[in-house]
């Protein structure tokens, strides 16, 4: 049976022990009692109106939230407890993004989500807001102000931030306007969108900590499948960080685990929507090959601890095409 080095699988599990803890608080968890096969975004890889909005971005050259927009749609919806289905979403231009490979990629999820309304806010309803309008984000505890209205050459500014292509996108649930840059500044090692001073937060506690306070209930133990591929994948891809959280599994099954579950059980990943499929076929001398979505599991328990195992697979886990 093939094997996976010693050196791959310590290059394994830096890499993942690494980006674990940014992937399990970047993306939410499976939601409880769900059918892992069954959707109910607004906003899907597959639905029109998330490629009529990357197109129109495209267009405008704001390539990067285009990319963002298709590869990880839900980090521009608005949460579980929001009762508005509505989406207004200020792009940043990709000049403005060309330096954000060292930041990390839970930031950068913020950064995206301090730049998302949950509300429908067309050009035409913006500059009915009075200035100093606050407007509510994404981004737990934080708004964003309208800080300059001006009704007769029909421009306004967000965080002192020109609004430079209105209404770039718009849709039943989703409004799209260009600015020329970022909401909050952008430094190297930053962790969290600081306070705005422009509308007080109603928390002193930080993002990171809340974040961190939520997810730690709800995984008390993973499994990563880990692959010799991931080599070829730049760590500053948002590609990356789509594939990663296909690969971790939201409970911890060892070998021995898996020898006891039913041919074709579903297993949760950190991705709510994605599922894998595991399955078994006979080899020689009696003995079971294990596979993961037709993946075979070459090296399993090549490391376990009380909270992960990691099982290495012969190759990357496809993902679904858009």
């Amino acid at each position: 049976m093939k094997t996976i080095s010693l050196t791959s699988s310590l290059f394994f599990f830096f890499v993942f022990s690494k980006s674990l803890r940014w992937v399990v608080l970047s993306w939410p968890s499976p939601p409880r009692d769900s059918n892992i096969t069954k959707t109910n975004r607004p906003i899907t890889h597959h639905d029109p109106l998330s490629l009529n909005a990357s197109k129109a971005l495209r267009q405008s050259n704001f390539k990067a939230i285009a990319t963002l927009l298709l590869v990880s749609p839900e980090i521009f919806l608005s949460s579980s407890s929001s009762s508005s289905p509505n989406t207004t979403l200020f792009a940043i231009d990709d000049s403005s993004l060309f330096n954000t490979s060292s930041l990390p990629p839970l930031f950068l999820k913020q950064l995206l989500q301090y730049h998302t309304l949950p509300l429908k806010l067309p050009m035409e309803e913006l500059l009915k807001k009075p200035q100093g309008t606050c407007l509510p984000t994404l981004l737990r505890h934080q708004s964003v102000q309208i800080s300059t209205v001006d009704k007769e050459s029909r421009t306004a500014e967000v965080n002192h931030v020109m609004i430079s292509h209105p209404d770039m996108f718009l849709g039943d649930s989703l409004v799209i306007h260009g600015v020329l840059g970022p909401f909050s500044p952008l430094q190297p090692r930053m962790h969290h969108i600081p306070q705005s001073s422009l509308c007080q937060s109603d928390s002193n506690k930080t993002i990171i900590e809340e974040e961190e306070e939520e997810a730690v209930p709800n995984f008390t133990g993973v499994t990563i499948l880990a692959t010799p591929n991931l080599v070829s994948l730049s760590s500053a891809s948002p590609f990356l960080y789509e594939v990663m959280r296909r690969h971790i599994l939201a409970q911890r099954l060892t070998n021995k685990d898996l020898a006891s579950m039913p041919d074709k059980a579903l297993l949760k990943t950190l991705d709510p929507y994605q599922g894998l499929i595991f399955t078994r076929r006979a080899i020689v001398n009696s003995s079971q090959c294990f596979m993961i979505s037709g993946v075979e599991i070459v090296d399993p328990d090549m490391f376990s601890s009380n909270n992960f195992v990691i099982h290495g697979i012969s190759h990357t886990l496809e993902l679904p095409r858009a």
